[in-house]
C-alpha cells in the first residue's frame, strides 16, 4: 500500500454499496488518518490522533505488517494463508506469486476478478481464495508472447498490466502487484522457448454518447444478482456499464444484440418503477435501473433493432 501524494478530501456517494466498499479493502487496503478534538462548552478537553491501515490479512502479510505480533499469532496467520495456497503438481515449484487478478471477457461480464498470482516452472495461475477457485490458468509451453500495456484505471491512474498469448489464439489481460516482474520472470521461465512482444494496438477513440449518465445494475453474483451503482454509457453500437470501483466495465453490450427493452414494476434502489428489463439475441435479460427511465428507455429502442415490448 503506498500513500497518494495528492490530498485527499472526503467524499459523500449514497450510491456506493457495501459490497464496493469491502471490495476495496480486501483486495487494495485503505489508509486512515483521524484528528479528533473531544470538546465541551468550546473547551477542547480531548484530542485523538488515529493512524490505521485497514487490508484484507493476507494483503497485510505480504506488505510485511502486524510484525509486532506475537510468534504464536502471526505463524497461525501465516498457516492460515498457507491453507489457500495454489495445490501444486508432483515435483512443480512455485516461482512466484503476487497479488494480482484475471480480466473476465466472456458473455455479459467484463471486468476485474481479483486473486493471487501464482507463476511456477509450469504454470501460470489466477487463485482466488474465497470462494476457493482457479479463475484461470495456462501451461507455460501455451505461451507464445507477453507483454506490459499501460491502463487507465477509473480513478485516472494509469498501471502496466500483463497481455498474455496463447497458442490456441487467444489473448488474456493479468494484473500483478510487480507487473515488471511478473513479466520478466515469465520470459525466464520460457528460457530456450522465444516469447514473442505482443504489437501494441492504440485504443479506439470513444463515440460520443446518445445518452449517459448514472444507473444501476443488477449485476449476476454467485450469491444471486446484487444491485450496483455506476454509470451507463449509451453509444450507437454498445451500452456500457462501469462501477467507481472497477478499472473495466462489468456490461459491454452491443445494440445489434438488444431484441427488446421494457419497463417492470420490480424494487430497485431507483425506486419501484424505475427498473428497464433489456432481452437479448442470446435470450438473456439485463436489469438496469434509472432515476429517469423513460430517457434510458426511448434511447435504447432507438439505438438498434429492438422489438418494443410492453
Amino acid at each position: 500500500m503506498t500513500a497518494d501524494p495528492a490530498p485527499m478530501r472526503p467524499t459523500r456517494d449514497p450510491r456506493v454499496t457495501l459490497d464496493d466498499l469491502l471490495e476495496v479493502l480486501l483486495n487494495k487496503g485503505a489508509v486512515l488518518h483521524l484528528d479528533l478534538i473531544v470538546a465541551v462548552a468550546d473547551i477542547p478537553l480531548i484530542g485523538v490522533s488515529l493512524r490505521a491501515a485497514v487490508a484484507g490479512m493476507e494483503t497485510m502479510l505480504e506488505h510485511g505488517m502486524m510484525r509486532h505480533w506475537d510468534e504464536e499469532t502471526r505463524a497461525w496467520a501465516e498457516r492460515s494463508v498457507a491453507r489457500r495456497a495454489l495445490e501444486l503438481e508432483e515435483g512443480e515449484n512455485v516461482v512466484c506469486r503476487m497479488s494480482g487478478g484475471h480480466l473476465l471477457t466472456e458473455g455479459l461480464y467484463h471486468g476485474w476478478r481479483p486473486g493471487t498470482v501464482y507463476l511456477t516452472d509450469r504454470r501460470l495461475v489466477v487463485l482466488r481464495d474465497e470462494p476457493r477457485e482457479i479463475l484461470w490458468q495456462t501451461g507455460l509451453d501455451a505461451v507464445t508472447a507477453v507483454r506490459l500495456a499501460p491502463e487507465r484505471t477509473v480513478g485516472g491512474e494509469e498501471r502496466l498490466r500483463l497481455d498474455v498469448a496463447l497458442a490456441d489464439g487467444g489473448q488474456e489481460r493479468l494484473s500483478a502487484r510487480e507487473p515488471g516482474e511478473l513479466h520478466a520472470l515469465i520470459t525466464e521461465a520460457c528460457a530456450g522457448r522465444p516469447v514473442a512482444a505482443l504489437p501494441f494496438t492504440p485504443p479506439a477513440e470513444e463515440e460520443p454518447p446518445s445518452v449517459e449518465g448514472h444507473l444501476w445494475y443488477h449485476e449476476p453474483r454467485r450469491g444471486g444478482p446484487l444491485w450496483r451503482g455506476g454509470r451507463g454509457r449509451l453509444t450507437a453500437d454498445r451500452l456500457i456499464w462501469k462501477s467507481p470501483v472497477d478499472s473495466r466495465p462489468a456490461l459491454v453490450l452491443s445494440t445489434a444484440d438488444i431484441t427488446a427493452v421494457r419497463r417492470v414494476p420490480a424494487y430497485s434502489p431507483a425506486g419501484e418503477d424505475g427498473v428497464l428489463a433489456v432481452r437479448t439475441t442470446a435470450g438473456d435479460e439485463v436489469r438496469l435501473a434509472a432515476d429517469d427511465p423513460a430517457a434510458w428507455t426511448e434511447r435504447l429502442r432507438a439505438a438498434g433493432p429492438v422489438a418494443a415490448a410492453g
